[in-house]
Protein backbone atom coordinates (compact mmCIF):
# COMPACT_ATOMS: atom_id res chain seq x y z
CA UNK A 1 0.00 0.00 0.00
CA UNK A 2 1.15 3.47 -0.76
CA UNK A 3 1.31 5.95 2.12
CA UNK A 4 3.65 5.70 5.09
CA UNK A 5 2.59 8.98 6.66
CA UNK A 6 0.87 7.32 9.58
CA UNK A 7 3.23 4.38 10.00
CA UNK A 8 4.85 5.65 13.18
CA UNK A 9 1.49 5.95 14.96
CA UNK A 10 1.66 2.27 15.96
CA UNK A 11 1.92 1.94 19.72
CA UNK A 12 4.98 0.13 21.00
CA UNK A 13 5.51 -1.00 24.57
CA UNK A 14 8.44 -2.44 26.51
CA UNK A 15 7.57 -5.79 28.10
CA UNK A 16 8.72 -6.61 31.62
CA UNK A 17 8.74 -10.05 33.18
CA UNK A 18 9.67 -11.89 29.97
CA UNK A 19 13.34 -11.84 28.94
CA UNK A 20 12.64 -13.10 25.41
CA UNK A 21 10.35 -10.19 24.52
CA UNK A 22 11.84 -6.84 23.53
CA UNK A 23 8.74 -4.94 22.37
CA UNK A 24 5.05 -5.53 21.72
CA UNK A 25 3.58 -3.49 18.87
CA UNK A 26 -0.11 -2.67 18.64
CA UNK A 27 -1.52 -1.83 15.19
CA UNK A 28 -3.04 1.37 13.97
CA UNK A 29 -6.03 0.63 11.76
CA UNK A 30 -7.15 2.74 8.84
CA UNK A 31 -10.48 2.45 7.07
CA UNK A 32 -9.94 2.73 3.33
CA UNK A 33 -13.59 2.91 2.32
CA UNK A 34 -14.65 -0.29 4.04
CA UNK A 35 -11.25 -1.91 3.72
CA UNK A 36 -9.34 -2.19 6.98
CA UNK A 37 -5.54 -2.06 6.94
CA UNK A 38 -3.64 -2.68 10.17
CA UNK A 39 -0.15 -1.17 9.97
CA UNK A 40 2.47 -2.76 12.25
CA UNK A 41 5.84 -1.79 10.79
CA UNK A 42 7.49 0.61 10.88
CA UNK A 43 6.56 1.64 14.43
CA UNK A 44 7.97 4.32 16.68
CA UNK A 45 10.56 2.09 18.36
CA UNK A 46 10.82 -0.82 15.92
CA UNK A 47 11.68 0.42 12.44
CA UNK A 48 12.61 -3.00 11.05
CA UNK A 49 12.99 -6.69 11.84
CA UNK A 50 15.86 -8.20 9.88
CA UNK A 51 15.34 -6.90 6.32
CA UNK A 52 11.59 -6.30 6.85
CA UNK A 53 10.71 -2.60 6.98
CA UNK A 54 6.94 -2.63 6.36
CA UNK A 55 4.14 -4.91 7.55
CA UNK A 56 0.45 -4.44 6.71
CA UNK A 57 -2.43 -6.75 7.62
CA UNK A 58 -5.12 -6.30 4.95
CA UNK A 59 -8.70 -7.07 5.99
CA UNK A 60 -10.46 -9.33 6.37
CA UNK A 61 -12.80 -7.25 4.25
CA UNK A 62 -15.97 -8.02 2.31
CA UNK A 63 -16.73 -6.13 -0.90
CA UNK A 64 -20.00 -6.01 -2.81
CA UNK A 65 -20.10 -6.67 -6.55
CA UNK A 66 -18.55 -3.76 -8.42
CA UNK A 67 -16.31 -2.79 -5.50
CA UNK A 68 -12.87 -3.90 -4.36
CA UNK A 69 -9.19 -3.06 -4.00
CA UNK A 70 -8.21 -0.41 -6.51
CA UNK A 71 -4.63 0.81 -6.02
CA UNK A 72 -3.52 2.92 -8.98
CA UNK A 73 0.00 2.68 -10.43
CA UNK A 74 2.71 3.91 -8.05
CA UNK A 75 6.52 3.59 -7.90
CA UNK A 76 9.01 1.80 -5.63
CA UNK A 77 12.79 1.78 -5.25
CA UNK A 78 15.24 -0.08 -3.02
CA UNK A 79 12.87 -2.78 -1.76
CA UNK A 80 11.03 -5.97 -2.63
CA UNK A 81 7.31 -6.29 -2.01
CA UNK A 82 5.90 -9.60 -0.76
CA UNK A 83 2.17 -10.24 -1.06
CA UNK A 84 0.55 -13.22 0.65
CA UNK A 85 -3.21 -13.83 0.74
CA UNK A 86 -5.32 -15.98 3.03
CA UNK A 87 -8.46 -15.27 1.01
CA UNK A 88 -9.43 -13.50 -2.21
CA UNK A 89 -7.54 -12.45 -5.33
CA UNK A 90 -5.50 -9.42 -6.37
CA UNK A 91 -4.41 -8.59 -9.91
CA UNK A 92 -0.82 -7.34 -10.05
CA UNK A 93 0.44 -5.40 -13.06
CA UNK A 94 3.83 -3.73 -13.30
CA UNK A 95 6.09 -1.77 -15.62
CA UNK A 96 7.95 -4.95 -16.61
CA UNK A 97 4.79 -6.09 -18.37
CA UNK A 98 3.82 -8.55 -15.61
CA UNK A 99 0.12 -9.37 -15.34
CA UNK A 100 -0.29 -11.86 -12.49
CA UNK A 101 -3.13 -12.89 -10.22
CA UNK A 102 -2.20 -13.36 -6.56
CA UNK A 103 -4.11 -16.33 -5.14
CA UNK A 104 -4.28 -17.55 -1.52
CA UNK A 105 -1.10 -19.34 -0.47
CA UNK A 106 1.06 -18.06 -3.35
CA UNK A 107 4.03 -15.72 -2.96
CA UNK A 108 4.46 -12.73 -5.26
CA UNK A 109 7.90 -11.14 -4.95
CA UNK A 110 8.38 -7.86 -6.80
CA UNK A 111 11.97 -6.55 -6.71
CA UNK A 112 11.95 -2.79 -7.24
CA UNK A 113 15.70 -2.20 -7.51
CA UNK A 114 16.37 1.18 -9.14
CA UNK A 115 12.70 1.64 -9.96
CA UNK A 116 9.46 -0.14 -10.80
CA UNK A 117 5.80 0.88 -11.06
CA UNK A 118 2.86 -1.38 -10.26
CA UNK A 119 -0.87 -1.42 -9.62
CA UNK A 120 -2.99 -3.67 -7.42
CA UNK A 121 -6.63 -4.16 -8.30
CA UNK A 122 -9.34 -6.79 -8.09
CA UNK A 123 -9.63 -9.14 -11.04
CA UNK A 124 -12.60 -8.42 -13.34
CA UNK A 125 -14.07 -11.78 -12.36
CA UNK A 126 -13.94 -10.94 -8.65
CA UNK A 127 -15.52 -7.54 -9.26
CA UNK A 128 -18.59 -9.21 -10.72
CA UNK A 129 -19.57 -10.74 -7.38
CA UNK A 130 -19.40 -10.14 -3.66
CA UNK A 131 -15.99 -11.26 -2.42
CA UNK A 132 -13.59 -11.28 0.53
CA UNK A 133 -9.96 -10.16 0.71
CA UNK A 134 -7.59 -11.04 3.56
CA UNK A 135 -3.82 -11.13 3.59
CA UNK A 136 -0.46 -9.66 4.51
CA UNK A 137 1.67 -7.27 2.52
CA UNK A 138 5.32 -6.74 3.46
CA UNK A 139 8.34 -4.88 2.17
CA UNK A 140 11.90 -6.02 2.65
CA UNK A 141 14.82 -3.65 2.21
CA UNK A 142 17.38 -4.70 -0.35
CA UNK A 143 21.02 -4.81 0.78
CA UNK A 144 23.09 -1.86 -0.43
CA UNK A 145 24.72 -4.00 -3.12
CA UNK A 146 21.30 -4.77 -4.65
CA UNK A 147 19.23 -1.67 -3.94
CA UNK A 148 19.83 -0.31 -7.46
CA UNK A 149 19.62 -3.67 -9.24
CA UNK A 150 17.44 -4.30 -12.29
CA UNK A 151 13.75 -4.69 -11.32
CA UNK A 152 12.27 -8.18 -11.51
CA UNK A 153 9.13 -10.12 -10.66
CA UNK A 154 8.92 -13.65 -9.26
CA UNK A 155 5.79 -15.73 -8.68
CA UNK A 156 5.80 -18.89 -6.56
CA UNK A 157 2.82 -21.21 -6.59
CA UNK A 158 1.60 -22.40 -3.20
CA UNK A 159 2.25 -26.04 -4.14
CA UNK A 160 6.04 -25.54 -4.23
CA UNK A 161 6.30 -23.87 -0.82
CA UNK A 162 7.29 -26.42 1.87
CA UNK A 163 4.81 -27.30 4.62
CA UNK A 164 6.06 -28.83 7.89
CA UNK A 165 3.88 -30.81 10.27
CA UNK A 166 4.16 -29.59 13.87
CA UNK A 167 2.61 -30.90 17.09
CA UNK A 168 -1.00 -29.86 16.69
CA UNK A 169 -0.42 -27.76 13.60
CA UNK A 170 1.60 -26.86 10.52
CA UNK A 171 4.20 -24.35 9.39
CA UNK A 172 4.50 -23.08 5.83
CA UNK A 173 8.01 -21.85 5.05
CA UNK A 174 7.40 -18.91 2.73
CA UNK A 175 10.93 -17.44 2.63
CA UNK A 176 14.17 -18.70 4.14
CA UNK A 177 14.95 -21.74 6.26
CA UNK A 178 12.92 -23.00 9.24
CA UNK A 179 11.83 -26.26 10.85
CA UNK A 180 14.24 -28.24 8.68
CA UNK A 181 12.92 -26.93 5.34
CA UNK A 182 14.03 -24.32 2.82
CA UNK A 183 11.78 -22.16 0.66
CA UNK A 184 12.60 -21.76 -3.05
CA UNK A 185 11.74 -18.03 -2.92
CA UNK A 186 14.62 -15.76 -3.98
CA UNK A 187 16.45 -13.91 -1.18
CA UNK A 188 19.06 -11.14 -1.14
CA UNK A 189 20.13 -11.47 2.51
CA UNK A 190 19.25 -13.71 5.44
CA UNK A 191 15.45 -13.57 5.41
CA UNK A 192 12.74 -15.47 7.29
CA UNK A 193 8.99 -15.51 6.63
CA UNK A 194 6.85 -18.36 7.94
CA UNK A 195 3.10 -18.87 8.38
CA UNK A 196 2.16 -21.10 11.35
CA UNK A 197 -1.19 -22.53 12.46
CA UNK A 198 -1.44 -24.45 15.74
CA UNK A 199 -4.24 -25.73 17.94
CA UNK A 200 -5.11 -24.59 21.43
CA UNK A 201 -2.68 -25.84 24.10
CA UNK A 202 0.08 -26.76 21.66
CA UNK A 203 3.60 -25.33 21.98
CA UNK A 204 6.38 -24.84 19.43
CA UNK A 205 9.94 -23.62 19.62
CA UNK A 206 10.64 -20.75 17.27
CA UNK A 207 13.51 -20.81 14.77
CA UNK A 208 16.55 -18.74 15.69
CA UNK A 209 17.72 -15.78 13.60
CA UNK A 210 19.52 -12.55 14.50
CA UNK A 211 16.26 -10.55 14.54
CA UNK A 212 12.85 -12.16 14.95
CA UNK A 213 9.26 -11.02 15.38
CA UNK A 214 5.89 -12.75 15.50
CA UNK A 215 2.52 -11.36 14.40
CA UNK A 216 -0.74 -12.95 15.57
CA UNK A 217 -3.16 -12.96 12.64
CA UNK A 218 -5.90 -14.61 14.70
CA UNK A 219 -6.03 -16.28 18.11
CA UNK A 220 -3.69 -15.73 21.06
CA UNK A 221 -0.28 -16.94 22.17
CA UNK A 222 1.56 -17.14 25.46
CA UNK A 223 5.24 -16.21 25.59
CA UNK A 224 6.52 -16.98 29.07
CA UNK A 225 3.94 -15.33 31.32
CA UNK A 226 2.91 -12.80 28.68
CA UNK A 227 -0.26 -13.21 26.57
CA UNK A 228 -0.14 -11.85 23.03
CA UNK A 229 -3.52 -11.21 21.44
CA UNK A 230 -4.50 -11.08 17.80
CA UNK A 231 -3.26 -8.24 15.59
CA UNK A 232 -0.23 -7.63 17.83
CA UNK A 233 3.43 -8.16 17.01
CA UNK A 234 6.08 -9.35 19.46
CA UNK A 235 9.68 -8.37 18.68
CA UNK A 236 12.14 -10.70 20.40
CA UNK A 237 15.57 -10.32 21.88
CA UNK A 238 18.23 -12.45 20.23
CA UNK A 239 17.74 -15.64 22.23
CA UNK A 240 17.62 -19.31 21.31
CA UNK A 241 14.92 -21.69 22.40
CA UNK A 242 11.98 -19.27 22.48
CA UNK A 243 8.76 -21.25 22.93
CA UNK A 244 5.19 -20.07 22.37
CA UNK A 245 1.95 -21.77 23.40
CA UNK A 246 -1.43 -21.33 21.71
CA UNK A 247 -4.18 -20.15 24.05
CA UNK A 248 -6.72 -20.84 21.30
CA UNK A 249 -6.52 -22.05 17.73
CA UNK A 250 -4.01 -19.55 16.38
CA UNK A 251 -2.55 -18.42 13.08
CA UNK A 252 0.60 -16.31 13.18
CA UNK A 253 3.42 -15.10 10.96
CA UNK A 254 7.12 -15.17 11.79
CA UNK A 255 9.40 -12.60 10.18
CA UNK A 256 13.08 -11.93 10.66
CA UNK A 257 16.62 -12.38 9.42
CA UNK A 258 19.94 -10.62 9.56
CA UNK A 259 19.97 -6.91 10.39
CA UNK A 260 20.66 -4.68 7.37
CA UNK A 261 21.17 -1.40 9.18
CA UNK A 262 19.06 1.77 9.09
CA UNK A 263 17.07 2.81 6.02
CA UNK A 264 15.45 6.02 4.86
CA UNK A 265 11.76 5.42 4.14
CA UNK A 266 9.57 8.00 2.44
CA UNK A 267 6.28 7.27 0.72
CA UNK A 268 6.97 4.13 -1.38
CA UNK A 269 10.73 4.55 -1.43
CA UNK A 270 13.39 2.78 0.67
CA UNK A 271 17.10 3.59 0.44
CA UNK A 272 20.41 3.66 2.27
CA UNK A 273 20.92 7.29 1.23
CA UNK A 274 18.44 10.18 1.26
CA UNK A 275 19.70 11.35 -2.12
CA UNK A 276 18.30 8.19 -3.77
CA UNK A 277 14.85 8.98 -2.42
CA UNK A 278 15.06 12.64 -3.47
CA UNK A 279 16.04 11.52 -6.95
CA UNK A 280 13.14 9.04 -7.11
CA UNK A 281 10.67 11.73 -6.03
CA UNK A 282 11.89 14.04 -8.80
CA UNK A 283 11.69 11.24 -11.37
CA UNK A 284 8.12 10.42 -10.36
CA UNK A 285 7.05 14.07 -10.48
CA UNK A 286 8.53 14.37 -13.97
CA UNK A 287 6.89 11.04 -14.93
CA UNK A 288 10.24 9.51 -15.87
CA UNK A 289 9.45 6.09 -14.40
CA UNK A 290 8.26 3.47 -16.90
CA UNK A 291 4.50 3.01 -17.23
CA UNK A 292 2.42 -0.11 -16.59
CA UNK A 293 1.27 -1.72 -19.86
CA UNK A 294 -2.51 -2.00 -19.85
CA UNK A 295 -2.83 0.29 -16.82
CA UNK A 296 -1.22 3.57 -17.84
CA UNK A 297 -4.12 6.04 -17.71
CA UNK A 298 -4.02 6.64 -13.94
CA UNK A 299 -1.33 7.07 -11.30
CA UNK A 300 -0.94 8.12 -7.67
CA UNK A 301 0.66 11.59 -7.45
CA UNK A 302 3.59 12.24 -5.12
CA UNK A 303 2.02 13.31 -1.80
Amino acid sequence: MSNLAKSLESECQIVSGCDALKRVISPKSRDLGGFSVKRILPSKDVKSVGPWVFFDHMGPATFEAGDGINVRPHPHIGLATVTYLFEGEIQHKDSLGTDATVLPGDINLMVAGHGIVHSERQTPQMMQQAHNVHGLQLWLALPKAFEECEPSFHHYDKDILPVVDLPGGQAKVLIGNAFGCSSPVKTFSETLYVEVAINEGESIQLPHVEELALYVVSGALKVGSFSLGDHHMAAFNEEKGITVTAQSTTRFALIGGGALGPRFIEWNFVATEKSLIDNAKERWQRQEFPTVPGDDEEYIPLP
